[in-house]
């Protein structure tokens, strides 16, 4: 125990020293908030401003278009940057009783390879019998053919231009148009087993990701610091005089548990940096009707805790596996590629596990092992999972790490002193037998 207490301490004590390990303590939320609203941000200003011709055979939709076109000039002069999708510079022509749109239209499609003054974005035909017939279609032609965001832009004002005309012929007034065209605001709220409500739900999907990311993240990297001082101490022959002193289990277990406080650690002063910011935000969002700490209830730090651990001790298993097989770290990144692909289904899944988390796939990820500590986290941050569902995830999940560690220590009594060529799936099974 001693011994084992040694080389935790060791693997501690080296892992926090370092200074990339205190930057990246500190500096490692601003990097996730980044990976998460820094694309987003990217690709609204990399649609910037549309130029579109639009050619109206009805001759009856200017107002539908130069309504868009004036609360777009709006925002730029409200210091808007002009950069979002929805900001387009709409030029209406009316082609009232043409037939031969198509014909009409050659030049402004031959703009949309023009230099870039003249360059149009997008041409939109409106056939004159869109009023009339409703099988009817518009053609947009654009530059890009998967300008999706324009496209559904530019059809919703068509079409509500065309549903105020169509009303309007019936008889009713504009007053009652407005009224029955107006959309109904629609407010999300949670309501859990107890009563309790939560709202915010665009909210809760932003948060499950990030907080995901963050129990997932920690658990690869310190994965991947195992298998490299695995493999730097096969390298070095260090791992020949530790073993002289002490079993390969006392080693391995040590290792691991070393490296598993190191990521505690880094954790811990993430979630204490995340209180505090987070009572700074409550204060403030306050004032907007936002209950922040709806996120952030107490057992959200305690099921963090559970999880992350879990995590990480099933995944850390499989790049101890590596390092002890493998004889560099790019035969071991290799070898643990599929198996750390698999493992990752929960992430590629995160999107329908968050927006239902009690559907059959969410409960058989979560109740199944190695999938099971990201997944029944999830289902604790933005649902209401029943408390057996709770234990039976730990409890598998513990017997799955029981296991892993099992078949980890036996592949590393024999693969810490093996050389030469990467063994093969058939002779790592041979090693656990014989171990």
């Amino acid at each position: 125990m001693n011994k084992m207490w040694a080389v935790l301490k060791r693997e501690y004590l080296q892992a926090i020293r370092r200074k990339m390990f205190i930057i990246m303590t500190f500096l490692m939320p601003l990097f996730m908030a980044a990976l998460f609203f820094l694309p987003s941000l990217l690709m609204m200003r990399g649609l910037g401003e549309k130029k579109i011709a639009v050619l109206d055979g009805t001759g009856s939709l200017k107002q539908a278009f130069s309504t868009a076109t004036q609360s777009s000039a709006r925002r730029r002069e409200m210091g808007g940057t002009g950069q979002m999708p929805g900001q387009l510079t709409i030029k209406y022509i009316d082609d009232r009783g043409d037939t031969a749109l198509p014909v009409t239209a050659r030049p402004y499609l031959e703009r949309l390879q023009a230099e870039k003054e003249q360059r149009l974005d997008g041409v939109l035909l409106i056939p004159g019998e869109a009023l009339v017939n409703p099988k009817a279609k518009l053609t947009f032609y654009s530059r890009s053919a998967t300008d999706f965001v324009t496209q559904e832009r530019l059809a919703s004002m068509a079409n509500r231009g065309l549903q105020r005309l169509r009303l309007s012929a019936r008889g009713l007034a504009p007053d009652d148009i407005d009224q029955l065209l107006t959309s109904v605001k629609v407010d999300a709220v949670q309501l859990s087993k107890t009563g309790q409500q939560k709202t915010g739900g665009a909210a809760s999907f932003i948060v499950g990701f990030m907080l995901t990311a963050l129990l997932l993240i920690p658990s690869f990297v310190y994965g991947l610091e195992i298998m490299r001082g695995i493999i730097q101490e096969k390298t070095d022959r260090v791992v020949e005089v530790l073993v002289s002193s002490m079993t390969p289990s006392q080693l391995l277990v040590g290792k691991i548990l070393g490296v598993a406080a190191v990521g505690l650690t880094q954790i811990g002063v993430w979630l204490i940096m995340a209180a505090l910011a987070g009572t700074f935000a409550a204060t403030t969002a306050s004032f907007a009707g936002i209950d922040i700490l709806q996120f952030l209830h107490p057992s959200f730090f305690v099921y963090f805790v559970v999880f992350f651990i879990l995590a990480y001790l099933t995944y850390v298993c499989a790049y101890a596996i590596g390092g002890a097989a493998c004889n560099s770290e790019k035969e071991a990144q290799q070898l643990i590629m599929p198996i750390t692909m698999i493992m990752m289904l929960p992430w590629f899944l995160m999107a329908a596990i968050i927006t239902n988390p009690d559907s059959p796939l969410a409960v058989g990820f979560s109740l199944a092992p190695v999938f099971g500590p990201l997944t029944m986290f999830v289902r604790t941050l933005v649902g209401d999972p029943p408390m057996t569902h709770v234990l039976t995830s730990i409890l598998v999940s513990l017997a799955t790490i029981a296991a892993l560690l099992w078949v980890t220590s036996k592949i590393f009594r024999v693969g810490i002193l093996s050389y030469g060529k990467r063994p093969t799936i058939p002779e790592l099974w041979r090693w656990v037998k014989v171990a």
